[in-house]
């Protein structure tokens, strides 16, 4: 009785059974995970898709009577921050122009970094290295007076040049040690074999290393995108009011205490401030994973 049990329980159609017990035990714990986590986006939504009447009279678990779009439509153009009321829409420009030269120099002065310190016989590389990241493990709380005041001697606190310099000061740290991980897993012989031919510096790195980082250049793009266009605290002390970005005017409007509070309206100008950066890891998520993959965090 015993032998003929084992050997039933060592079928294949047993094991077959096991494992789809197992798979459907997996499935069902990542549904309820997604599930527990994604709940408060799902009450953003809802929210947001309410009238304030809604709002106020029902429970934050309740979904919409009459769903529209009225909250996201004030968000984006009405609604009022401080004295003016334009919504957040004011605010996609400045972040726009914040974004694109600090991720561009960041990604770019990171890239040169790592290929230098890991494909390139530097003086120091270690040391260098070293530096480099303790900068990035220092708070930056620490460091916003010493550079309020720098920037101010420079003279560019307060403007555009201000805050884009913060922001590739801050990033070039944790994107230099990405490429740099990423660099010495690529064959030294290519380096070699170019430096012999006469390849210099910049020509093998534009002709030789940077065609081989594409995966790990989209891993640093989305991590310098998402860091920039999230940042408040940055952004608030170094931009300047000409330049303040959405999310800093997400902040003034979700504060604002005028009023009865809106908040559908402050749930709908929410999910639009983050809505790039959702949709940036929505379209590229795959090259993300190959990045991370193919060694953006190894060693």
């Amino acid at each position: 009785m015993t032998a003929a049990r084992s050997a039933r329980y060592r079928s294949p159609r047993h094991r077959q059974s096991i494992v789809r017990a197992q798979h459907f035990g997996l499935y069902l714990f990542l549904f309820t995970a997604a599930l527990f986590f994604s709940i408060p986006l799902l009450i953003m939504i809802s929210t947001s898709l309410k009238t304030a009447a809604e709002v106020r009279a029902g429970s934050v678990f309740a979904l919409p009577v009459e769903p529209g779009f009225a909250a996201w439509t004030r968000a984006w153009g009405e609604a009022c921050i401080g004295r003016t009321c334009e919504g957040i829409s004011a605010g996609l420009w400045n972040s726009v122009i914040i974004l694109i030269p600090s991720t561009v120099l960041s990604v770019g002065l990171a890239a040169l970094n790592g290929y230098a310190l890991s494909l390139w016989n530097v003086p120091r590389a270690g040391a260098i290295l070293a530096a480099l990241l303790l900068g990035a493990f220092i708070p930056y709380q620490v460091m916003i007076y010493p550079l309020v005041r720098m920037a101010s001697t420079v003279g560019i606190y307060g403007s555009l040049p201000g805050i884009v310099a913060v922001h590739v000061i801050f990033g070039i740290p944790v994107l230099t040690l990405i490429f740099c991980n990423f660099y010495k897993g690529l064959p030294p012989e290519l380096i070699k074999a170019a430096r012999v031919d006469g390849a210099g510096f910049f020509r093998i790195f534009r002709r030789i290393v940077l065609p081989m980082s594409g995966n790990i250049i989209i891993v640093a793009l989305i991590l310098s995108v998402t860091g920039v266009w999230n940042d408040y605290l940055l952004s608030l002390i170094f931009a300047g009011r000409d330049n303040l970005p959405m999310t800093v005017q997400l902040a003034s409007l979700v504060g604002t205490r005028i009023g009865v509070p809106e908040y559908n309206v402050n749930m709908a100008a929410t999910l639009i401030t983050a809505l790039p950066p959702l949709l940036l890891y929505l379209l590229s998520g795959k090259y993300f994973v190959r990045g991370v993959t193919a060694g953006a965090i190894k060693g």
